[in-house]
């Protein structure tokens, strides 16, 4: 995500809740070997009590409440929490509090915070403070999220279609880089700053997935960015999108997905 204000980011992080109904089919699941790094990673056990930050309707909360731990889920959107309790009613060690990270007030309970396509959202000037907060003193710091990656031989649609995001004034600004799988940033130079966590994993995934147009476009709706476009602007993409598709043999396009997955140990004392 480009570097937003903060009052960018407060308005913008609201706007998932207007789409929970089409959020938990769109998005992507993330690959089982991440969970698999992750679990190993901050030596969990089943039984170990977990606090996730933004659920949202629970992709990531499924695959790590089938593994047995208990979870507590941080929602602030009441659409989006409600349908995580839907989806996740069937793990009774499964809890969604419809709050946000940055007003969670309980201390030390945790082996484990996790945020999944999540911490971008959270304000940097108190989230590691809580989360450091609310650890065990053996606990960790789980950071990661689905991104767009271009392989060598990807898809060209996504290059394409920019002239489209120019011409109804939503195209990229100069500069911005498509990464590869593998290239992807991390925030290791942010969690460590802190003075609180020492990154002690980073590893990349990436996976690919076809998308027909209304699938894709279901997709995009389910996008801050495309959430919070003029009508005429969504009608203009969307129909371009779905024209250029049907040209195709297979009216389908290719999107890479990369993840950072990012594990820090809680230092004993802040700047320790």
């Amino acid at each position: 995500m480009s570097e937003r204000t903060r009052e960018d980011r407060d308005r913008l992080k609201v706007t998932f809740d207007t789409v929970a109904d089409r959020y938990h089919q769109a998005r992507p699941a993330y690959p089982g070997d991440l969970y698999a790094e992750l679990i190993s990673a901050a030596g969990l056990e089943a039984g170990d009590r977990l606090l996730e930050v933004g659920c949202g309707t629970g992709k990531a909360t499924a695959p790590l409440a089938e593994r047995g731990f208990a979870i507590t889920c941080l929602e602030p959107g009441p659409s989006l929490a409600d349908a995580a309790r839907t989806n996740l009613a069937r793990y009774p060690n499964v809890q969604v509090i419809g709050q946000a990270f940055e007003d969670w007030q309980l201390s030390g309970r945790f082996k484990l915070i996790f945020a999944a396509t999540a911490w971008h959202w959270i304000d940097p000037a108190v989230g590691y403070q809580i989360a450091w907060r609310s650890l065990r003193p053996d606990g960790h710091l789980a950071i990661w999220r689905a991104d767009h990656v271009f392989p060598a031989d990807g898809d060209p649609f996504f290059r394409e279609i920019q002239d489209i995001y120019d011409e109804i004034g939503d195209g990229m600004p100069a500069g911005t880089w498509y990464f590869a799988p593998g290239e992807q940033p991390d925030d290791r130079a942010a969690i460590e700053g802190s003075g609180l966590f020492t990154v002690t994993l980073i590893r990349h995934f990436d996976w690919e997935i076809s998308y027909t147009a209304e699938a894709y476009i279901a997709l995009l709706e389910t996008f801050s960015s495309h959430i919070d476009m003029a009508g005429w602007q969504r009608e203009r993409l969307y129909g371009e999108i779905r024209r250029r598709l049907a040209t195709r043999p297979d009216g389908k396009l290719r999107r890479h997905w990369g993840a950072v997955l990012q594990v820090a140990a809680r230092r004993d004392e802040p700047g320790g």
